[in-house]
């Protein structure tokens, strides 16, 4: 498999999901680039924006086993991971997975459970197995999450720990459609049922984990510039000297940031990264990451502003 095979396969199913979710291109690619990086991905956005059903379609074209948990304030540990129950047939022990155990886990309105539940998902995505009671049972080798929240609404909401959001590779922000496209998704779908069915959609699988891991062993080989290496660094240093930034980003988002830019660089058909690769990615990867200066919130200032003033004033290599 080249890179070019890849770009080919990645539009197929940029066209694919693009019939059924109108106007969430550069979501679906970041969702691309994060499965081809081995990461995971937070959507926030107001209800009604296709996140739930952007996933679904992902998982559907990519033959991925998928579930979704819908987290809630008496949602417990054990209900995402699984627990150990006794059988009185055998007078043993039995394992009984959680809905984690698949390959696509959409967990829909993260932050409305407590921290002790959401802690259930950091073993399980950074390495990919969870254990229970000293005991550690692996994960599917797709595994992703995909995890969403809604901006708006903080009464009965838990904050996500800065451990449980450094999990995340993105962090995206789910905009409105532009006018035009919500025209063309009303003319579409205005006559389907509130919750479309895929099959009806004509929603067909274009690659499955197979591809996948080839994919990603293309991503791994990818050789990244020395001079890509030192602008990755001097943007993640910069980080922490910005006055804006009481708190700035962490080694695992440099390393986070040179994967999804080699995972980034595949999908558009190229075996090289360019700057333009590392700073299309660069408000993903960092907005939920860094603490903003209590001056800076006081002003009402945003992670995106100050990650876009440090984008202008760290220079990119030629």
């Amino acid at each position: 498999m080249n890179v070019e095979e890849i770009r080919e396969r990645f539009e197929e199913l940029r066209v694919a999901v693009g019939r059924v979710v109108l106007g969430q291109e550069k979501t679906m690619r970041l969702l691309a680039v994060a499965l081809f990086a081995e990461g995971h991905a937070l959507l926030e956005g107001v209800p009604g924006t296709a996140k739930t059903l952007l996933a679904r379609c992902f998982a559907a074209c990519l033959s991925l086993e998928f579930k979704r948990i819908q987290f809630t304030p008496d949602l417990m540990p054990g209900d995402v991971v699984g627990t150990n129950l006794f059988n009185f047939q055998s007078n043993a022990f039995s394992f009984a997975p959680g809905p984690i155990f698949t390959q696509f886990l959409l967990a829909d309105e993260i932050n409305r459970t407590p921290p002790k539940t959401q802690s259930a998902l950091l073993e399980a995505m950074e390495e990919r197995k969870v254990t229970i009671d000293g005991t550690s049972h692996a994960l599917s080798e797709g595994f992703i999450v995909v995890a969403t929240q809604n901006p708006i609404e903080h009464e009965g909401t838990y904050p996500l720990p800065e451990a449980q959001l450094d999990r995340f590779l993105f962090k995206v922000l789910i905009d409105y459609p532009s006018r035009d496209q919500e025209r063309e998704m009303v003319r579409i779908h205005g006559h389907q049922r509130v919750i479309p069915d895929l099959q009806e959609l004509g929603l067909r699988p274009v690659a499955d984990l197979a591809w996948i891991g080839e994919a990603r062993a293309v991503v791994r080989s990818l050789r990244l510039a020395d001079e890509l290496v030192d602008y990755i660094v001097a943007l993640v240093h910069a980080t922490r000297s910005h006055p804006s930034i009481q708190f700035g980003a962490s080694p695992r988002s440099a390393n986070m940031l040179a994967t999804s830019s080699r995972a980034l660089a595949v999908l558009e058909g190229r075996d090289f990264v360019i700057p333009d690769d590392i700073q299309f990615l660069f408000r993903p990867v960092m907005r939920h990451r860094l603490v903003l200066s209590p001056a800076a919130e006081v002003e009402g200032r945003s992670a995106d502003e100050v990650v876009g003033q440090i984008l202008d004033q760290v220079e990119a290599p030629r």
